[in-house]
């Protein structure tokens, strides 16, 4: 794959709406703000979820979704994936039914709540994972990663508001999501990854959201042995990251890092005198976001 296969695309007038307000100073300013819409998700004739999202890549993050949530397992035939932008309906079809629908039926009959069972399911699956002990990170790659990902153009740097997830090789950024959700980025990183047959083992996952349970878990889902951040941590995550065997990096922010999870994986090669600081824009937009 070369770099930046899929990047976002910041002039698109889909995505974003210039509007007036007010400043500090009581002048009038004119800002980009992102543009939320809903797309609601069905999966053979179910409805799903309404998800809130940015509203690219539709297909990708409805694929990912379904994955992330183990209701599509990676064995599943997908037939089709049908999308009406004036109705924001995404219908993903497949060739037998899913354990999901059938558990859903159940959901309807006992007027029961099944997500407890879905989330069940779901850290199953978790705990069977296996990454790779085989993936090193280079500090000399994490480096030359984040000095391209924050000069990437993106809704990001233009509007804030939004979070991104970069799926990486070495020091190659490769396929960069963004959403009004971080789990919905990492969601279309995961439905590129299913559609394009890309393997997880040599990858490395970046996000500018916070490393959480819920990032966690849909890494390790994804079979991506190294996760990591801008931002901090939960608990939580940590513990789950330890458990699966993540490598789980954050706080990096310039020549800073640090690593709670998975330290065995790094290799550290880099020249600090040689790191570039970082873009002050780029600063600023993660203290407002």
């Amino acid at each position: 794959m070369k770099e930046f296969e899929v990047t976002p695309d910041p002039e698109d007038a889909r995505l974003t709406e210039s509007l007036k307000g007010y400043d500090h100073n009581n002048e009038e300013v004119e800002i980009d703000v992102i543009i939320e819409r809903p797309l609601t998700l069905y999966l053979n004739s179910r409805e799903v979820v309404t998800m809130m999202t940015v509203g690219d890549h539709p297909h990708e993050l409805a694929i990912g979704f379904l994955l992330n949530q183990n209701m599509l397992k990676p064995d599943d035939e997908v037939t089709d994936i049908e999308y009406d932008e004036d109705l924001d309906v995404v219908v993903v079809r497949t060739k037998e039914e899913s354990d999901y629908e059938q558990k859903l039926q159940k959901k309807i009959r006992t007027s029961g709540c099944a997500q407890g069972t879905i989330f069940g399911d779901i850290m199953e699956s978790f705990k069977s994972v296996k990454l790779t002990t085989n993936t090193v990170l280079k500090t000399s790659w994490l480096y030359t990663l984040f000095s391209k990902i924050n000069h990437q153009p993106s809704l990001y740097l233009k509007s804030g508001a939004i979070h991104g997830c970069v799926l990486c090789e070495e020091d190659k950024p490769l396929v960069y999501m963004e959403d009004v959700g971080r789990h919905n980025a990492v969601d279309k990183v995961a439905g590129y990854m299913y559609l394009n047959n890309i393997k997880p083992d040599n990858k490395t996952f970046f996000t500018t959201g916070r490393l959480t349970s819920e990032m966690v878990i849909k890494t390790v889902q994804m079979g991506i042995p190294i996760l990591m951040s801008r931002s901090g941590y939960t608990a939580w995550g940590v513990q789950l990251a330890r458990q699966a065997g993540l490598t789980l990096l954050g706080r990096a922010k310039g020549k800073r890092f640090t690593v709670l999870s998975g330290h065995e994986r790094l290799i550290y090669d880099a020249d600090h005198s040689k790191v570039a600081d970082e873009p002050k824009k780029m600063s600023r937009k993660a203290n407002d976001d």
